[in-house]
């Protein structure tokens, strides 16, 4: 434990006018930072901290529609403001002599009366403005620029307008224009032109005239005060009776960009800084006051909070990077409003931008919530008796899992893939070995002691929140790298309940929302970023909005209206575009105790800015009363008190499995994870005597994630028994992956099994159903059907499909990004054809070598479509991964024909040390038997290379595909079997490798191996080094066909390779890739 002294000044404000500057009010500001040990306590004195306070006047955000004349009144038609700012003639972009020069450019100028104004103002790069000593806003870019209502610092009389202006490289100018409307009605205006005094901002006594750059609309600018640059708009859209209030601009060098807030009981902000700028408190204006928004900084050493809660008469802060990922804990110790201490109760493992995030206060009051992205390992280490099953397949064991003392899970804790075929990672190694759980949400005491998991399964939900009712709402992120395979989830809300698993996996392994072991989307979003949620509770807005749920998408500057309507034992719901502006990088939201709402915009180093919406409506703001939970709803409930339980007697047992029949999925999910913590030998007798199919197939799910493999077989016989005529498309689904669960949980599966589990399920293939068939391929591609590849063909051979989008519009709020999703979409690819073709990658039997063709040359239409980052890249792993499951054959006759290319080689190929030798079988045997040990492995690839192996034969995945495969040639041949085939490969000649001559009637003879006949053509590799090197011929030409007798392999390979050349050579080709075999170790 470690403390560190503060010492402090008194405050003495300077609140005098002659301070402010650029509507920042300056106070005395020294601040010795506080350090913060790894992990202990933190105390400062008693003394008062002095510190620097920020201020700034209030300003009407501008609406879409309406005209904004002051802060605190409602607005009427948005024409007049429009009509202000296009007519009274055009401004010139001016700047002062040198470019690179900060400069102070100002305009004073006399207003006899007045009602309202507005300022349109841009600048290449960076301008602070203020009207009369009071700002009117900032800009860091001239494509955004700034229109902001002027009514309320424009004064009649004597005013001054003055601009601070900054450029970073390259042309230099400003535009402005302000207009204002008179007594009479009249549209008076003032234009930026050459009549404005410039002075160096460190030298204000060299005045002179401002220097015209160009006319307005020239330049790289174009019409930039009339939206035409970038298509943004500084104008807010939202529902109609809603203001909105721009609080705060963040001055960035100094205070951050912020991505966080939340409120204390004094009714104050509490902001963060997402990099290292520290820990702010804000002071909203009071609206209808005169009174300007105030920020001071906490004087701790604690920034970089992705979660802050005030809760137990204390400040808790997730932090994400910065000083160390983890929960703290401030407190004021001696009560002079200003937080000395600072704790920190536990790390969290992880960081960056899928790190540590949100904090909530659980609806009871009693705990705090933490939700981390997929990148942070959960708050404890579980024991397991197995490996996680990394990339997919059956286990040879079920995972058990056991968790330290003073930690607990609501869902069992044995997570795993959960993948019945091979997964692959991302194809840019995005959360490449990044395993279940996932994202996670975590609940703890107010000490940060006891933790235990609630909700898993999310890729990185930044923020979530509870309704009136205390149900978990959460926002999840998509992978949009993704975007055009059949694994993208689009960023979504969900209903988190107790014990709930979303499905999200690393790279192409994330679950469908049917699954049974799993729970569904509320409402699927979109392409964006997810950041800040909160509920509308205790908002003074109409009850529909106070029920609803508020979400902040940063990319595409959106703020949704989430409204949940009971469906059950859960919700659906509809989602409303709340507000939006472009841009308007979105971070966080919160309901301020005053009830109105305030959110921030910033994050990744842009510009940060605060916000507050109220409502000014008509309609009753009265508290929304809190609906009761219906049946369902209460149902679900009570079995979720049953989650962290482990000792439940048999009569809980029986209705536990009496609820699994439940027509609600939500009630039948909460009943398994309930179940799985009980043994199976108090549940499996029950569920296997069953004859109801929702009880059956929920129930079977169950037990092959908790039982034994001497449930394999009893499970699989109790799902034959329903009649898959009287299952929903719902039940087909989750009977289906019941039966997945079972070859991934309990074991593999013996030939006898297999044939019956071919002969049940090949017939249902296809179902006409692309879900049911996505399914079905899974599992038939797992038992290896030779029926899969001839049945799947006709399918990826259709017209490609197209998905609808309801997501078009809002690509273009942001461009950049969306500009390629939106073209993506004129060319996305058919999800379902993807899908087959990926899941058969893995597909090694049954296959003709016309049918490999025709798989293959399916990737080549693939890749004319468009997805994300990563598609093009996972069509050619899976394309590989095909290709090095096909046999030695298809390989040949796919490179043949074009449909593969060769395998790239060097241009020239290594040369032996020699001197070679004329080698026999029987010379080269007997060096063998005596020297074996100590062979070089490196120098084996190398003559592997030297004698032309390369060029015919794959080994390890590398080399040609005329010949044979040899990685595995040490499990087919004895070492003098080898030898033999090297140094007489005449001696035995493969059928499937047999050279045929042809005699044509014109007298020409073709040798080499035929690969394609069809339609009366004959297609024959003439090369036995290249398979591309090809000739096609009539059948009926051909006079005479005949076997030769003499191998593709020219004999006498090995004779320029010395002795241990050629012994090296030999381990080469025994050691199946393994540098480490015995045979290359000392003796």
């Amino acid at each position: 434990m470690q403390s560190l002294s503060i010492q402090s000044l008194s405050i003495q404000s300077l609140s005098t006018h002659s301070q402010r500057v650029l509507g920042s009010v300056t106070r005395l500001a020294l601040v010795l930072p506080a350090l913060i040990p790894g992990v202990g306590l933190e105390r400062a004195s008693a003394q008062e901290s002095a510190r620097k306070v920020y201020s700034q006047a209030v300003i009407a955000a501008p609406i879409q529609g309406r005209s904004a004349t002051a802060v605190n009144s409602q607005t009427p038609s948005g024409s007049l403001k429009e009509r202000m700012l296009k007519e009274g003639g055009k401004p010139s972009w001016i700047w002062g002599e040198n470019s690179d020069t900060r400069y102070v450019i100002r305009k004073s100028f006399d207003v006899s009366s007045k009602t309202q104004a507005w300022l349109a103002a841009s600048a290449d790069n960076a301008m602070a403005i203020s009207l009369n000593g009071k700002s009117l806003g900032k800009s860091d870019s001239w494509e955004e620029g700034l229109k902001v209502d002027a009514s309320a610092a424009l004064v009649v009389g004597k005013n001054e307008l003055v601009f601070e202006v900054s450029n970073a490289g390259g042309i230099a100018a400003l535009v402005a224009k302000l207009a204002w409307v008179d007594s009479d009605g009249k549209i008076q205006t003032l234009l930026s032109d050459g009549t404005w005094q410039v002075s160096p901002k460190d030298n204000p006594s060299q005045m002179q005239g401002a220097k015209v750059i160009a006319k307005y609309g020239e330049g790289p600018w174009g019409e930039v005060l009339d939206g035409q640059s970038n298509g943004g708009s500084s104008e807010f859209s939202v529902p109609p009776g809603f203001v909105i209030d721009q609080l705060f601009r963040v001055p960035k060098d100094e205070l951050g960009s912020w991505v966080c807030i939340t409120s204390d009981p004094k009714g104050r902000l509490i902001v963060s800084d997402q990099d290292n700028k520290g820990l702010f408190r804000v002071t909203p204006a009071k609206p209808g006051s005169q009174e300007e928004t105030t920020v001071e900084r906490i004087p701790l050493n604690i920034s970089s909070a992705q979660g802050l809660l005030y809760a137990f008469d204390s400040l808790y802060v997730c932090v994400n990077g910065g000083i160390g990922s983890g929960l703290y804990r401030l407190k004021d110790t001696d009560g002079d409003d200003q937080y000395d201490e600072i704790k920190k109760l536990k790390d969290l493992r992880g960081g960056g931008e899928h790190g540590p995030h949100a904090l909530r206060l659980s609806p009871d009051g009693k705990s705090i919530y933490v939700c981390c992205g997929n990148h942070t390992q959960p708050p404890m280490d579980r024991k397991t008796n197995a490996p996680v099953q990394t990339m997919g397949g059956a286990r040879n064991e079920q995972i058990q899992a056991t968790l330290p003392e003073g930690y607990s899970s609501r869902l069992a804790p044995n997570w795993d893939e959960d993948l019945l075929l091979p997964r692959q990672w991302d194809a840019n190694g995005h959360a490449a070995g990044i395993v279940a759980p996932g994202g996670w949400i975590a609940k703890t005491d107010p000490e940060g002691k006891a933790w235990e998991m609630f909700s898993v399964g999310y890729r990185n939900q930044y923020d979530f929140d509870f309704d009136s009712a205390g149900e978990m709402f959460v926002y999840d992120a998509d992978m949009e790298w993704d975007m055009g395979t059949p694994w993208y989830r689009p960023t979504r809300v969900v209903h988190a309940t107790s014990g709930s698993e979303f499905g999200w996996r690393s790279g192409t392994g994330k679950w469908p929302e049917y699954y049974v072991d799993s729970l569904p989307a509320l409402v699927n979003i979109g392409p964006g970023s997810p950041v800040g949620v909160e509920f509308g509770t205790g908002a003074k807005f109409p009850a529909k909005y106070q029920r609803a749920l508020y979400i902040c998408d940063w990319t595409f500057g959106t703020m949704y209206s989430i409204h949940p309507e009971p469906n059950g034992a859960s919700y659906s719901a509809t989602k409303e575009e709340f507000l939006s502006r472009t841009p308007l990088p979105l971070t966080d939201v919160t309901i301020g105790i005053d009830g109105h709402m305030y959110f921030t915009a910033g994050g990744r180093g842009t510009q940060s800015e605060l916000f507050r919406v109220r409502y000014v409506g008509s309609e009753s703001t009265a508290p929304a009363p809190i609906p009761a939970p219906n049946e369902a709803t209460a149902q679900r409930r009570a079995i979720e008190l049953l989650h962290n339980q482990d000792d439940k007697d048999d009569a809980t047992v029986a209705s536990l499995v009496k609820q699994l029949a439940s027509t609600d999925r939500h009630v039948r999910y909460a009943a398994r994870v309930a179940l799985e913590r009980v043994a199976t030998s108090r549940w499996a007798p029950l569920v296997l005597k069953s004859n109801d199919a929702n009880t059956v197939i929920t129930g079977v799910a169950g037990l092959a994630r908790a039982g034994s493999s001497e449930l394999k077989e009893p499970l699989l016989m109790q799902l034959g028994t329903l009649q898959l005529s009287a299952l929903s498309v719902q039940q087909r689904l989750e009977l289906v992956r019941a039966v997945q669960l079972v070859l991934i949980r309990l074991g593999q599966v013996d030939e006898s099994l297999r044939d019956s589990l071919l002969g049940a399920i090949e017939p249902l293939f296809p179902s006409g159903d692309d879900m049911m068939d996505r399914e079905l391929v899974i599992l038939l591609t797992y038992l290896q059907s030779p029926t899969l590849g001839k049945k799947a063909l006709p399918l990826l051979a259709k017209e490609r499909k197209k998905t609808d989008a309801d997501f078009a519009e809002i690509l273009q709020r942001n461009k950049g990004y969306g500009g390629p999703i939106a073209a993506m979409l004129q060319n996305q690819p058919d999800l379902q054809q993807f899908h087959l073709a990926f899941s058969m990658r893995n597909l090694k039997e049954g296959w003709s070598v016309d049918q490999r063709k025709e798989y293959f040359q399916w990737f080549e239409k693939a890749q004319r479509w468009q997805g994300g980052n990563s598609y093009e890249k996972f069509l050619i792993n899976a394309a590989n991964d095909a290709y090095a499951l096909s046999s030695d054959q298809e390989r040949f006759v796919l490179e043949a024909l074009g449909v593969r290319k060769p395998a790239s080689l060097p241009k020239t190929l290594p040369e032996p040390k020699g001197p070679g030798k004329a080698y026999t079988t029987e010379g080269l045997a007997q060096l063998a038997s005596e020297r074996m040990k100590s062979r070089n492995f490196e120098n084996g690839k190398k003559m592997y290379a030297a004698a032309r192996c390369v060029i015919c034969h794959r080994f390890g995945g590398d080399g040609g595909a005329t010949g044979p495969d040899l990685t595995q040639a040490a499990g087919r041949f004895a070492v003098n079997d080898l030898i033999d085939a090297v140094i007489r490969p005449s001696q035995v000649i493969s059928d499937q490798y047999k050279t045929m001559v042809l005699q044509m009637e014109d007298g020409t003879v073709h040798t080499g191996r035929i690969v394609n006949e069809v339609a009366g053509k004959v297609t024959m590799v003439v090369n036995p080094e290249d398979a591309t090197k090809t000739v096609t011929v009539d059948r009926e030409d051909v006079e005479q066909e005949k076997t030769s007798a003499i191998s593709l392999m020219p004999a006498e390979l090995m004779d320029k390779l010395n002795e241990d050349e050629a012994l090296d050579l030999i381990a080469y080709l025994l050691s199946r890739g393994n540098p480490n075999a015995p045979m290359f170790q000392s003796k």
